[in-house]
Formats: C-alpha cells, structure tokens, sequence
C-alpha cells in the first residue's frame, strides 16, 4: 500500500481516557481530536501513539507531595514540576486510550513518564532534558523525517514534543484541529501554538493533509 506522506510520521500525543472529559486530568473538547485522528491515520506509513503511564505515588501527583494543592508547582531533582491529579496510573482503565481511538494503524506504542522520580512531556525526553526515550533512534532508522503532531495536550506533552522534535533535526508539522490545550495557566496553549511557529513548525488543518 503506498502511503500519501511517505517518510512521515502521525505522532498521536496521549488520546488516554484521564485526558478526555470525564477523565481525571480531563482537557475540555479532548475526545473532539479523535475522529480527526482516526481520519489522518491511514494517509501514514507510520503512527506512533505515546502513552503516559505513571506508577502509584509519582512525583507529578500532588497527593505524593504532602501539604500541596493540585497545581501548586515545585523543584523535584531540580526540575520545574507542575502537580497533577493522579492520572494515567499505570495498568488504570484512565491510562487506556480513549475507546474511540483507532488502533488498528498504530505501529508503535511509547509509553512514557514511569520513572517513579521524573517526568516526561516529550515524547523524546524525559524532564531532565537528558535521557531519550528511543524515539527519535525509532523514527530515523525508519527513514522518517517529517513529524506531523497532534493529540494532548497542546501546551505540554504536545509542545515538548514539538520542539524536541524540531531540535532533533525533524520537519514539524502541527495538525490544529487535532489538538486541544489544558490551557493552564490561561493562554498558555495560545502561547504553545506561537512557540512552536516561531521555532519552525509548520501550523496546518487536516483539511490539507486530506486533501492531498
């Protein structure tokens, strides 16, 4: 079968059920990406879907942190990081993908953020901006070279992707309508966007992915 974006790859950032509404960590108008993403998949030679995948008691839940308020920010490691609610607990049906997701083009699963002590936005680093998740070794072997983003959220685990992506070397592509913002603080995923433009993705609609 030839693929219309050959030596590209859809990087589908945690459809997981704790991001969409009703989740635990929900981002408003999440499920919205999906029939968008579901439509996207097969224009691809290769879909990677990243999971979060965190153990009891990690260092992004606010409950791990005594005496902190969900949201409230600290230095872990020496690290910025933001406390969540528990979410994407590892084996939980939040972790899952939203039920919606087509899986069935899916050729790599990339669970990220279960290091106990560290987490991880970026599909190809984890917070310490040091240790690769394998990603981009995965994604050059193969051949690719364009990285066409879209999923959750657009101001964190999508923007570190992005500019890691772009860092490394990748065309970066950004699918507007395939992605939605915690937007947290507010105007931040407005600010994501920006970033990522400034820093050298191109911004698109999937109206001109399908359209070619």
């Amino acid at each position: 079968m030839k693929h219309r974006h050959e030596g590209s790859v859809l990087l589908v950032v945690d459809v997981q059920n704790d991001f969409c509404p009703g989740g635990a960590l929900e981002v408003k108008g999440g499920d919205e990406v999906i029939p968008v993403i579901n439509a996207l998949m097969p224009l691809f030679p290769g879909v990677v879907a990243t999971q979060d995948w965190h153990p009891p008691g990690h260092v992004s839940f606010a409950s791990s942190h005594p005496g902190r308020k969900i949201y409230d920010a600290l230095e872990a490691r020496g690290i910025r990081q933001v406390l969540w609610p528990d979410h994407c607990v590892q084996g939980s049906e939040g972790a899952d993908f939203h039920t919606a997701l087509e899986r069935r083009f899916i050729t790599l699963i990339l669970r990220k953020g279960f290091t106990p002590g560290l987490d991880s936005y970026s599909a190809f680093f984890e917070n310490d901006r040091k240790t690769p998740t394998g990603l981009a070794f995965f994604l050059k072997g193969l051949g690719h070279e364009r990285v066409y983003l879209c999923g959750l959220a657009t101001d964190y685990c999508v923007l570190y992707s992005a500019m890691d992506a772009l860092a490394l070397g990748f065309r970066v592509f950004l699918v507007e309508d395939a992605v939605r913002g915690v937007d947290l603080p507010e105007g931040s995923a407005s600010k994501a966007l920006d970033t990522m433009k400034a820093g050298g993705a191109t911004i698109l609609g999937s109206r001109e992915l399908l359209a070619l």
